[in-house]
Order: structure tokens, then C-alpha cells, then sequence
């Protein structure tokens, strides 16, 4: 059974999917933007991101994923996630497995096997 799927700015996401999302894309989003068309036709990007019961696609321009990175206190100057925030957040939602089995990329180390020191 398909997922489905919403479109959703990101300012209008609650604050647990913000910080699912913080996990999942602990350095940023610019780089895992996907291009799309709207139901207008247009051309626009987003980041995709999946929980158990949605597909989302967030709507994003590279310079808002920017800024929003930029803007957000857990994250430091160099655009990544602080230590201490992902310590919050990955014991908020240690329970979350999509987290786990959806949601891997090369930014972050979900579905690995190995424990950080």
C-alpha cells in the first residue's frame, strides 16, 4: 500500500518531524533537494523525508535550506547538527525505526551497526 504523500513548507511541519528531520539531515539539506513539478506545472525543489504513515516533500529553494540552517540554533557554523542536539533528539526518538529503515543517507549514520565513541 502506498504512502501519502504531502507537500508541506517547512515552517508548517510540527516540531517532531523538525526534529526527525534534524537527524535524518544532520548536515544540511541543500544537497539532498529533489526537483519536482506542482500540480501547476512549475518546476520546484524539495526535501524529501519519510515516517511510517507519510511521504513528505518539503518545499525548499537552495537558498531557504540555506538560510534555514543558518537561522536554527542546533545547528553550528559550519551548517552541522551540534552534538548536544542530536543527543536530545535521538533520545526523543530512539523509538522512531523509519528513522532507521527509510530515511538513510551518506550524512548521517542511521541503519549503521556501529556505535560512535
Amino acid at each position: 500500500m502506498s504512502k501519502p504523500k504531502v507537500i508541506k513548507d517547512y515552517d508548517k511541519l510540527t516540531e517532531d518531524v523538525v526534529e526527525q528531520i534534524k537527524l535524518v539531515y544532520p548536515m544540511g539539506f541543500t544537497s539532498h533537494l529533489v526537483s519536482f513539478t506542482n500540480r501547476d506545472g512549475e518546476k520546484r525543489k524539495g526535501l524529501p523525508f519519510e515516517t511510517e504513515k507519510y511521504y513528505y516533500l518539503i518545499r525548499m529553494s537552495e537558498a531557504r535550506a540555506e538560510a534555514i540552517i543558518e537561522d536554527d540554533d542546533d545547528y553550528d557554523e559550519d551548517g552541522n547538527l551540534k552534538k548536544s542536539a542530536k543527543t536530545k533528539y535521538e533520545d526523543k526518538h530512539d523509538d522512531e525505526d523509519f528513522l532507521n529503515e527509510l530515511n538513510s543517507n551518506s550524512d548521517n549514520d542511521l541503519g549503521s551497526d556501529e556505535d560512535e565513541n
